[in-house]
């Protein structure tokens, strides 16, 4: 028997009503949704109404959707701990999804972990102005590829990969006008060109302020050492020491997301077995583009629950 990796959504995986059969069903996963609302009471009060009715626009905005998305994503991690999942010898998460890792891991507590993506989802929206920033996704060329085209595109402004998601998938991130004309050179090439719909150009240089913002917060934060060691999105191996963890997390804010290298990390570790946990399946999909070899679940609505349980 292989070893098993939890790996947690970041952005973009948000919809209205994630977790809210858990929240329904389980006091374990109420629990969660009224201490997040507690750690944001005097910011984002209605934080729990938001992600759990709506409406959609508002879930959207980014100081809702990162603290949101953590907050569905443990609630639904908490019952499977009750119902006696196995234990993770790995967690990763992609973007926000790491704080969500951390969690699980141990390596910080619940309310902690709630104010410190919201916080990072404010530094973030208010580091570059509305419209001037851009994302999109580029598929059928290789990341190698994807680095050359946006080497050549950099005198339109900043553009960089910002995702590293699949073999067949890389994200760009920077300014709008540099982001678009490197867009249409991999058109030209053979690419497929997704612009993603994002408020903030995430992963990239220009959050590099909004990252020494949020570096002040971090170093007030208590996080752990801890036992499950956490594959982090920054350097694409694990970590268990705090003041590594807390570094990489800073760091990760400016720097690209190292997600498929992460994945064939674990793998390499003997690592068989990926659990998603939390809304949607969007990691799912990117491991089993990477590594069509290994098992592949998420967990996301309560039919999972016992479906998973009984494979793994």
């Amino acid at each position: 028997m292989g070893k098993i990796a939890y790996v947690f959504p970041g952005q973009g995986s948000q919809y209205v009503g994630m977790a809210y059969d858990f929240y329904r069903e389980f006091h374990q996963s109420a629990d969660v949704f009224h201490e997040a609302e507690q750690a944001l009471r005097m910011s984002l009060p209605d934080l729990v109404d938001t992600v759990l009715k709506g409406p959609e626009e508002k879930l959207s905005k980014t100081i809702y959707t990162q603290p949101g998305i953590l907050v569905a994503s443990y609630a639904i991690y908490r019952v499977m701990e009750d119902e006696g999942f196995p234990k993770p010898d790995y967690v990763a998460g992609h973007s926000l999804g790491e704080y969500t890792a951390l969690l699980v891991a141990g390596g910080i507590e619940l309310f902690e972990a709630v104010r410190l993506t919201y916080l990072r989802g404010k530094y973030m929206q208010e580091a570059v102005p509305e419209g001037k920033g851009a994302m999109a996704a580029i598929l059928k060329l290789s990341p190698e590829e994807v680095e050359r085209i946006c080497e050549e595109a950099k005198s339109y402004g900043v553009v960089e990969p910002a995702n590293y998601n699949s073999p067949q998938q890389t994200v760009i991130s920077g300014e709008k006008v540099a982001v678009e004309k490197a867009g249409q050179i991999a058109k030209d090439r053979g690419g497929r060109v997704i612009p993603l719909k994002v408020s903030v150009p995430s992963h990239c240089s220009l959050m590099k302020d909004a990252a020494d913002a949020f570096r002040l917060k971090l170093a007030q934060t208590p996080i752990k050492n801890i036992e499950i060691p956490i594959v982090q999105n920054y350097t694409a191996e694990e970590h268990r020491m705090a003041h590594e963890i807390r570094e990489n997390l800073y760091r990760q804010i400016f720097s690209p997301v190292r997600w498929y290298q992460s994945v064939m990390y674990m793998v390499q570790k003997g690592v068989d077995t990926f659990v998603e946990v939390g809304p949607k399946n969007v990691l799912s999909k990117l491991i089993q583009q990477t590594v069509p070899e290994v098992r592949v679940f998420n967990v996301e609505r309560l039919e999972d629950l016992e479906k998973v349980k009984s494979a793994l």
